[in-house]
C-alpha cells in the first residue's frame, strides 16, 4: 500500500540513520586518534626518561640504569613494555636484546624526534616508539615498545560508548521523527474523521467542511471537498424537490380516482364479478395513495430540510386518539387484539410528520403481526421527556438487522406488502425532533420499537390536534 507516513518516514529516518552512522564514524575517530597520540606521547616518555641516565666518558656512551629504575619503566598493568638502548654502532646499552631493528621516518639528522609505527615483537602486535638523542658527541638509538592490550581494551570501550549513544540516538530520532510525521499528518486524520462521522445512516449530511484553523497544505482539498459537497447537496435537494412535487401532483388525481372506484363499488354492488375487479382497482389505489404519501413525508421529513422553528408543543396522546378507529379496523382484519395505553404526553414536535411517524410504526406492527396476534401502543410521559412505543408479536427481529431496517427499501421479508420506506420516514422524523428510538425484543416474541422525545419546552406555543 502506497502510504504518505510510510514515505515520509523513510525519506527521513533512513538519511538520518545514515548521516547518524557517518557521524559515529567520525566521532570513533575523533576519540580514538587523540587517544592513540596520547599512547604514543606516554610511550615516547618513557624513551625520554632513558635520556638523562645517559652519559658519555672517554668517546663511549654508558647508561647508569639501576634494577629499581628499570621495573618502573616496565610498569604496565594491563600489558607489557619493552625497551632497548643502542649506541652509533648498534651496541646493546641497556634493556632487550631482542628488540626489533628500530625504525626511522624522515631524515637520519631528526634528533630528538619520536617515530611511532607498529610492527611485532616475541610474536605479539606491538606499538614502537623510537627516537635519536645526542649524548655529548654521540648518537644513541631509543626503541620503547607496548603490547597493544592496554589500547584495545580503550578501543573497546570506546566503540562500545559509541553504539550505546548511537543505539539511543536512533531510538530518539525514530521516535522523535514518528511523533513529528504522526502530528504533521493529524490535520489528515481529523479530516478523515469528520467525512467518516457522517458515513452513517441516513448519511445525508453533506454541509462542508469547516475551513477555519486548516492548514494552508489543505486547505485546497478542503475546498475542492466542499466543491463536491456543494454540488452534491444541489443534486439532492433537487432530487427531494422533484420528488415532493410528484408526489404531491399524483395525490388528487389518485384521490379523485378512488372516489370514482367507491362510487362504482356502491354501483354494481349487486354484480359480483364487476364490484370484485372494482375492488381489486380500488385496493391497489389505495396502496398507490399510500405510497404517494410516504413519498411525500419522506421529502418533507428530509432533515436537511427540516425547519426547527416549525416544533411546537403538541399531546402525542391525542395524535394517537384520532387513528384509533382507523388502527382497530386494520387490526380487524387480521384478527389482531390491539390495545392502548394513552397518558398525557406532550412533546415539541410538527404534528403533521409525527402523525406520519404514529401511522408508519403502529401498520409495520399489524403488518408483520401474525394473525390473532397482539399490538399495544404507548403513549406516557417519562422522567426524561415523552415516550412513544409500539410492540407487536411478530417474528422479531435479528440483531444483525436491526442497523438496516432504517435504510430505504430495506425489507426484512417479500411476503408483506410495502416499498421500505416506512422505518427510513420514522427515523429521519425522530432526527427532525431530536429523538432517539430504540429497538427491542420483546418477552414472548416480537418486537417494540421505542422513540424517546426531549421535554417539550414550557411556554413554547402548542400546535394540538384540532388547532
Amino acid at each position: 500500500m502506497n502510504s504518505i507516513r510510510l514515505n515520509l518516514l523513510k525519506w527521513l529516518i533512513v538519511p538520518l540513520l545514515i548521516i547518524n552512522l557517518v557521524g559515529a564514524g567520525v566521532t570513533y575517530w575523533l576519540a580514538w586518534i587523540p587517544a592513540q597520540t596520547a599512547f604514543d606521547q606516554s610511550l615516547a616518555d618513557t624513551g625520554w626518561a632513558l635520556v638523562p641516565r645517559l652519559h658519555e666518558h672517554n668517546g663511549e656512551v654508558g647508561i647508569d640504569l639501576s634494577e629499581q629504575a628499570e621495573q618502573v619503566l616496565r610498569v604496565d598493568h594491563l600489558g607489557a613494555t619493552y625497551f632497548v638502548v643502542r649506541n652509533h654502532d648498534g651496541k646493546l646499552l641497556a634493556g632487550d636484546a631482542d628488540f626489533p631493528p628500530l625504525q626511522y621516518s624522515g631524515s637520519d639528522k631528526a634528533i630528538n624526534k619520536p617515530t611511532p609505527y607498529d610492527g611485532v615483537m616475541r610474536s605479539e602486535p606491538m606499538r614502537f616508539v623510537s627516537l635519536k638523542a645526542e649524548v655529548g658527541q654521540q648518537v644513541v638509538f631509543i626503541g620503547v615498545a607496548e603490547t597493544l592490550r592496554k589500547r584495545t581494551h580503550i578501543r573497546s570501550e570506546i566503540l562500545f560508548s559509541l553504539a550505546m549513544l548511537e543505539i539511543l540516538l536512533a531510538a530518539v530520532l525514530t521516535t522523535t521523527i514518528w511523533v513529528a510525521v504522526s502530528r504533521g499528518l493529524w490535520p489528515l486524520q481529523k479530516m478523515q474523521q469528520d467525512l467518516d462521522a457522517r458515513n452513517t445512516p441516513p448519511y445525508d449530511d453533506l454541509s462542508p467542511l469547516p475551513e477555519a484553523g486548516v492548514q494552508q497544505e489543505l486547505l485546497p482539498v478542503v475546498r475542492a471537498v466542499n466543491g463536491l459537497l456543494g454540488r452534491l447537496q444541489i443534486d439532492a435537494k433537487a432530487q427531494q424537490n422533484f420528488l415532493a412535487n410528484v408526489a404531491h401532483q399524483l395525490r388528487t388525481p389518485l384521490a379523485g380516482f378512488r372516489t370514482q372506484l367507491e362510487w362504482l363499488l356502491q354501483k354494481h354492488a349487486q354484480e359480483p364479478e364487476t364490484a370484485h375487479s372494482i375492488a381489486l382497482m380500488a385496493s391497489s389505489t389505495e396502496r398507490m395513495i399510500r405510497q404517494t404519501n410516504q413519498l411525500l413525508t419522506l421529502a418533507r421529513a428530509e432533515p436537511n430540510k427540516f425547519e426547527k422553528d416549525s416544533l411546537k408543543v403538541v399531546e402525542l396522546n391525542k395524535l394517537v386518539e384520532e387513528s384509533i378507529q382507523h388502527f382497530v379496523e386494520e387490526a380487524d382484519k387480521k384478527d389482531i387484539d390491539i390495545g392502548f395505553n394513552l397518558q398525557t404526553t406532550r412533546v415539541m414536535g410538527e404534528q403533521f410528520l409525527l402523525r406520519d411517524l404514529i401511522d408508519n410504526l403502529i401498520d409495520n406492527a399489524i403488518r408483520y403481526s401474525p394473525s390473532k396476534g397482539t399490538v399495544t401502543v404507548h403513549a406516557i410521559q417519562g422522567k426524561d421527556g415523552g415516550i412513544f412505543s409500539v410492540e407487536d408479536s411478530g417474528p422479531g427481529i435479528a440483531a444483525s438487522e436491526q442497523e438496516f431496517i432504517f435504510n430505504r427499501h430495506y425489507r426484512l421479508d417479500d411476503k408483506s406488502a410495502g416499498n421500505g420506506l416506512g422505518l427510513a420516514i420514522v427515523r429521519d422524523i425522530t432526527k427532525d425532533h431530536g429523538a432517539r428510538i430504540t429497538v427491542e425484543p420483546r418477552v414472548g416474541g416480537g418486537t417494540i420499537f421505542s422513540v424517546y422525545f426531549p421535554f417539550a419546552i414550557l411556554g413554547a406555543p402548542s400546535k394540538l390536534p384540532g388547532s
